[in-house]
């Protein structure tokens, strides 16, 4: 059984606004989907990326001669339930993943740390002791390696031993079920989310004369253990395979209309607009200043802009942006536009522009060339012969 659906409105591009490829932070502007598609999808995001994406965390912690957590460890300043708080905060990356059932499973990272006196007598007598002096496994990169963990005030060796697993969300240290734990070995409670924030954002979008369309802002903040793309790349093929539990009536198939012909029709209309001059709209002399020292010369240029570029600009003020938001919206337009459908990016945006004022100059001239030509026939048939006004 098949049925034929109108055409949906689907993103062609994702813009990415990140700082560098490996901030923490990134921001993914989607547009257009179809009215009501950005909440359902940011929704959805959201909680999977929230609840869902696993990562490395201490799972225990073993150090010889400490039998449980509320000891005070000789030549140590903190005391184990200090220590155990410092290591719940142990961000740890798998550097190599592998196809094997076994990568999964809790691993032991051993390390045997040798304070000397020299180390001590550097350091004005106390030698603090961090996530990276104690974590030296190289099946995990230690994302905070300056983490302080302990004080240690004397001479010493001792073995430390971390097992570290894999988990999703926060499991308090009762729910770790370790079949092979020593009698000595602390559990500690783990945080194995490494995502620490998701935020989306809807707002109206253009498709031609339509303004009802939605635009798809998610903002994704990482701890480090993994990256905002990989977070987004995950979470994608998690709601993909829930998805696929349903595909099984997939015998009952629809085809959809891709024809455009609705948003070329509205495309001179656009590029009208497009093509203003920054002077030719009432801005205040500040809030043009600004954007002719940016050099920009169109509202073509103006768009492609994201919001949060602008507030980069010298001089210029959330006063300013909300004076040109406020007039964008009055002409049906937006700041971060993607105008990909007709071939303007920012890159070629000044190009695009000089070539539609030009096609369209043409045009005129073109049309102002047939109607005086048009006038001359009609005059032509207006004005009598000198036979007729003989008779």
């Amino acid at each position: 059984m098949a049925a034929k659906y109108g055409k949906f409105e689907m993103p062609q591009r994702i813009l990415v606004e990140q700082d560098n490829p490996s901030s923490n932070y990134a921001r993914y502007i989607a547009e257009p989907f179809e009215r009501g598609f950005g909440h359902t999808i940011g929704n959805a995001f959201r909680r999977i990326t929230l609840t869902c994406l696993e990562a490395p965390a201490i799972l225990s912690i073993w150090i010889e001669g400490i039998t449980h957590e509320f000891m005070a460890v000789e030549g140590i300043v903190e005391d184990m339930t200090n220590i155990i708080l410092n290591l719940k905060g142990a961000l740890l990356r798998k550097t190599q993943m592998d196809d094997a059932a076994s990568s999964r499973h809790p691993r032991m990272v051993t390390h045997t740390l040798e304070v000397s006196q020299d180390d001590l007598d550097r350091n004005g007598g106390q030698y603090e002791v961090t996530l990276s002096d104690i974590v030296q496994d190289s099946n995990f990169e230690v994302v905070n390696p300056n983490m302080h963990v302990f004080t240690v005030t004397k001479p010493m060796t001792k073995q430390i031993n971390l097992r570290v697993g894999f988990g999703r969300g926060y499991v308090p240290s009762e729910r770790h079920d370790i079949k092979d734990k020593t009698t000595d070995e602390i559990l500690i409670d783990s945080a194995f989310s490494p995502v620490r924030l998701v935020n989306y954002y809807v707002e109206n979008t253009r498709v031609g004369q339509d303004t009802d369309f939605d635009r798809l802002i998610l903002e994704i903040t990482t701890d480090g253990r993994i990256t905002p793309a990989e977070a987004l790349s995950f979470s994608t093929q998690i709601a993909l395979k829930h998805f696929d539990v349903f595909n099984q009536f997939n015998k009952f198939t629809i085809s959809f209309d891709e024809q455009d012909g609705a948003r070329d029709e509205n495309r001179d209309e656009l590029m009208d607009k497009l093509s203003l001059g920054i002077d030719e709209i009432e801005l205040s002399v500040r809030s043009a200043n600004c954007l002719t020292g940016a050099n920009i010369e169109t509202l073509a240029e103006l768009v492609c802009i994201p919001e949060r570029r602008m507030l980069e600009f010298r001089n210029f003020g959330k006063k300013s942006l909300n004076e040109i938001k406020a007039k964008l919206f009055e002409m049906g337009l937006g700041l971060g536009m993607d105008l990909g459908h007709f071939g303007i990016t920012p890159d070629n945006v000044k190009d695009k522009i000089r070539q539609y004022r030009e096609e369209k100059k043409r045009k005129r001239e073109f049309s102002k060339a047939e109607e005086e030509a048009t006038d001359e026939k009609k005059k032509k048939k207006q004005t009598p012969t000198h036979e007729e006004d003989d008779r």
